[in-house]
């Protein structure tokens, strides 16, 4: 019986596997991280079959221009090669507006899904309060700066995406400082409602904080299941 489960097992994950054999996954980190912060979900794409390009980005040393240009780019090229047939992108924070800001101006020829983990899609009401604060702009950098909600704000000026994206919003906050300049439920930075975006293919809240959420199992497996379905498990049969 131990063997037919054993047999079994490997059947259904076969499936799985050769759908994402062709397939890449570009991981793009969030502001003020690096690419090791990518490191779990990595390891689990690569597990399950995917190419994956993790990538590594000055976040506070450029504009938002600038580092989506070197970002979005050096993923492609990654992918390219590899020969792989669909480029997917993971992102967290920042690197989800990277994304759009390529993509509006842009096209990926081979583009397939987006997952953007607590994005600020409509930007930050944190920026908006602290940006003046001595040693934000030094820590934040330039883009750090343009992630505010009024004037000035970029993700505020790109329009609804046109591509298949999910979005997965944090609802609980490690700190309370911030989160007091923030709508709740927010994740800490950014708030649930603000990392909304027009046209977006499907949105799930988890209860994990902004900083640590795509190390978290959970978060891993919405994002399994959505690069290969297209959209989130909202019941609770993942495994």
């Amino acid at each position: 019986m131990r063997i037919l489960v054993s047999l079994l097992s490997v059947f259904l994950f076969m499936p799985l596997v050769a759908q994402a054999d062709h397939e890449c996954v570009v991981l793009l980190h969030g502001l003020v991280r690096t690419a090791d912060s990518m490191d779990e979900l990595e390891e689990a794409l690569s597990d399950s079959g995917y190419h994956v390009v993790n990538i590594g980005y000055p976040s506070r040393e450029e504009t938002i221009d600038r580092l989506s240009a070197m970002a979005v780019e050096e993923g492609i090229a990654g992918c390219d090669q590899a020969s792989v047939e669909t480029i997917h992108f993971v992102t967290h924070s920042l690197g989800g507006i990277l994304v759009r800001y390529y993509l509006a101006d842009n096209s990926i020829a081979r583009l397939g899904r987006v997952v953007m983990l607590a994005p600020p899609n409509q930007g930050s009401e944190v920026v908006d309060e602290w940006h003046g604060v001595p040693g934000f702009e030094w820590l934040n950098g330039p883009a750090g700066q343009q992630l505010g909600t009024g004037e000035g704000s970029v993700p505020r000026s790109l329009g609804a995406v046109d591509f298949p994206l999910g979005v997965i919003a944090g609802t609980r906050s490690i700190n309370p400082i911030l989160s007091q300049s923030l709508p709740n439920p927010d994740d800490g930075k950014v708030s649930v409602e603000n990392t909304r975006v027009a046209g977006m293919t499907d949105f799930i809240e988890m209860p994990y904080t902004h900083t640590f959420m795509m190390g978290a199992e959970p978060v891993i497996r919405q994002v399994q299941h959505f690069l290969r379905s297209g959209r989130f498990s909202h019941n609770s049969d993942l495994p």
